[in-house]
């Protein structure tokens, strides 16, 4: 299976508490909803879509699972993709507390999730969706396992909260896929990892020279 991170980031690079100002609050974060102000743009909407419309499997952390559960599992329009994806597809959940889901169709992955999705990983199918879930996307990115990003990118600066790529995560060079500017100064991209490359800028012969490192 092709294991796909589905994100929204700040200009700054946050992930935390998008979607409502209490979504995600620990560590003291205040500052959710950031997303909110742009909820008027039909062109992001129109992307997140497309993302739904290819998942075959969903792979959540706890605090996303939750915060989905509660808000998703009581959207019960048919026409609306998104909860009829999430209500009637596969979920894995990555926890090692929680026992009994009451979302339909979910399976607990208990242990080590590196492990675990690499197993998952191996199967045949189509997507393996991670949305949001900060702690599962960082370790799986800074494990190597994400085949593909799709990162949507909001015009704010939140200045604080839990982001994907941080200090001590590996450098990492990427293979534009998609890039595309939507409106009110959103961007999206769709990026595949690529070995991270180097050089110098040097002057020769009085012109200005690129070199490999």
């Amino acid at each position: 299976m092709k294991l796909v991170l589905n994100e929204f980031l700040s200009l700054d690079g946050v992930m935390q508490g998008p979607g409502a100002v209490d979504e995600d609050r620990s560590d003291g974060f205040d500052r959710g909803g950031w997303i909110v102000p742009f909820a008027t743009e039909e062109s992001w909407g129109q992307v997140v879509d497309g993302w739904f419309r290819r998942v075959e499997i969903f792979l959540l952390g706890r605090t996303t699972y939750d915060m989905m559960y509660g808000y998703w599992s009581r959207v019960t329009d048919p026409d609306n993709l998104v909860a009829t994806k999430l209500n009637t597809y596969p979920k894995y959940v990555s926890s090692s507390s929680m026992t009994d889901p009451a979302w339909a169709n979910t399976t607990v992955l208990p242990g080590d999730p590196v492990k675990a999705v690499a197993e998952l990983k191996v199967r045949d199918g189509g997507e393996l969706q991670v949305h949001g879930s900060w702690r599962l996307a960082k370790t799986l990115h800074e494990a190597g396992l994400v085949d593909e990003y799709r990162l949507l990118t909001f015009p704010v600066a939140v200045g604080t909260g839990k982001r994907l790529f941080t200090d001590t995560a590996p450098a990492t060079g990427f293979t534009v896929l998609e890039t595309r500017a939507l409106g009110s100064g959103i961007t999206y991209h769709a990026l595949t990892p690529a070995p991270y490359a180097q050089g110098d800028l040097d002057v020769v012969d009085g012109q200005e020279a690129v070199t490999d490192a």
